[in-house]
């Protein structure tokens, strides 16, 4: 991939690509990427950069809680099963899943022995996939019958487990969201003087919820939309910073507008701003919507043009009022009306 620097530039163009993939299991995947050329410092600062990004900011699926019947503690032996209650709850908090709907999903566990349970005994819901069915949960060696219900979640980072278990029997399991393993970088230098450029190479391993290439872009989308508000948002300190906006704003390849203007500014400019660089959380939509549009795949302005309102009433769990705030939104800012 090639990207452009700002007119005027005599240095090559940013290329990126991807130098080394494999796959050394199914939960466990690498990637090298390198990107250059690079100004001295400029790599230092992207490779801290991603390097927290991928290790805090990816968002992941995991297993949270699992309920037993019958069974008075943590460190309890179950009858005919090897593995204690402790055992397989850490085999559980092990299983990778992969999922892009956010809430809490139900899943549940139940066989009859004697057998050998894995993740593919796991009766999950139609939007999560198991990436790893053979991972292990627990070995039954008498007939007797195993059920355990299973709570799944999406979310980011790492999360704790509550101390003590609820009163229902239903146990926390220490909750690990993030589809990264590890990622490093690595700078090599080459050139003399004030003509010396940076090579940066990103290494990334992901459990098989996402490629890296995957979480490589996922990363790069989570640090735009914390940048976004600082290209767009208006000035209060005085005339004078507006009018050095005002002068400056071309040289910018985000929208510079607040959105009440949006409209009158797209028409007069006949290049367009790119709606790809309007991105949906710059709309105020309510959290519902906001996050029904995400698991949709919807992310920019131009992705939300592309649908119909017929394709809005398609979209999982967004409910009438939510369609309507859409189209409210779009015609009150930009005047712009969904195709039925």
């Amino acid at each position: 991939m090639v990207i452009i620097r700002e007119e005027g530039s005599t240095r090559r163009p940013l290329q990126w690509k991807c130098v080394e993939s494999r796959v050394d299991s199914k939960r466990l995947y690498y990637g090298r990427f390198m990107l250059s050329p690079l100004m001295k410092y400029q790599a230092d600062t992207i490779g801290i950069t991603m390097r927290r990004v991928l290790l805090g900011e990816m968002e992941g699926t995991c297993i949270t809680h699992a309920k037993f019947e019958n069974v008075p503690h943590e460190y309890s032996a179950i009858p005919g099963i090897e593995e204690s209650v402790h055992e397989i709850l850490m085999n559980l908090k092990e299983i990778v899943l992969r999922s892009n709907l956010y809430g809490i999903r139900d899943a549940l566990i139940c066989v009859k022995g004697p057998k050998r349970v894995t993740a593919q005994d796991i009766i999950s819901p139609a939007s999560v996939e198991i990436v790893d069915p053979t991972q292990h949960i627990a070995n039954l060696t008498e007939p007797v019958n195993l059920r355990i219900e299973l709570q799944m979640k999406r979310d980011r980072g790492y999360r704790v487990k509550l101390a003590n278990p609820s009163q229902d029997g239903s146990y926390p399991i220490d909750a690990v969201y993030s589809p990264v393993r590890n990622a490093n970088y690595s700078i090599y230098s080459y050139g003399n003087g004030n003509e010396k450029q940076e090579m940066l190479f990103l290494e990334i391993w992901t459990n098989g919820s996402l490629t890296p290439k995957e979480a490589l872009y996922e990363a790069s989308r989570n640090l735009i939309d914390l940048f976004i508000p600082f290209l767009h948002g208006e000035e209060e300190d005085g005339e004078e910073e507006d009018t050095n906006l005002e002068e400056n704003k071309n040289q910018f390849p985000f929208p510079l507008f607040p959105f009440h203007d949006g409209l009158s500014n797209l028409k007069k400019n006949k290049k367009g701003i790119a709606l790809k660089y309007i991105f949906i959380d710059q709309l105020e939509l309510s959290s519902r919507t906001y996050n029904c549009l995400k698991r949709s795949n919807i992310h920019t302005l131009s992705d939300l043009l592309s649908k119909s309102q017929k394709d809005l009433m398609r979209i999982e769990y967004l409910c009438t009022e939510d369609r309507k705030e859409i189209l409210s939104i779009l015609e009150k800012r930009f005047g712009i009306h969904l195709p039925e």
